[in-house]
């Protein structure tokens, strides 16, 4: 079992566009609970607890814009692309994971593939807490 988990950042570039940047959370093995096995955990104890927003749209195509705040995206169901400011695109499935940083600067744009819905869960994040390799 691979000891990372990869995932896709959204930043913003030093022009005030937004770029990728591929990134890889390290993942310790860890007891979560009493009763359960051992489990590949993120290094997520430095993290202030986070509310969790589940959004179900119809039609998700959107204008240019920055990242509201930090925050991962998990795709739950449907398909998005990405669009950053220099016109490179990404396309999302239901497991992948998306870290946007991008709050400042001319963002980037979403749009729906496939069938909709789309369904994903939006975990707002606090201050540097994460650590990426």
């Amino acid at each position: 079992m691979d000891d990372a988990a990869h995932f896709t950042r959204v930043v913003t570039s030093a022009d005030g566009g937004s770029a990728f940047e591929d990134a890889v959370l390290q993942l310790e093995q860890q007891l979560v609970a009493e009763g359960t096995p051992p489990m590949l955990a993120g290094m997520l104890s430095a993290a202030p607890p986070s509310p969790v927003i589940y959004i179900r749209s119809s039609d998700f195509d959107s204008e240019p814009h920055p990242a509201p705040r930090r925050q991962w995206v998990v795709l739950v169901r449907g398909a998005i692309e990405v669009e950053v400011s220099v016109g490179s695109r990404r396309a999302f499935r239901p497991g992948d994971m998306l870290l946007l940083e991008d709050v400042m600067g001319r963002g980037h744009t979403t749009y729906t593939l496939g069938e909709p819905p789309f369904e994903g869960l939006f975990v707002p994040i606090e201050a540097a807490w994460l650590q990426t390799a």
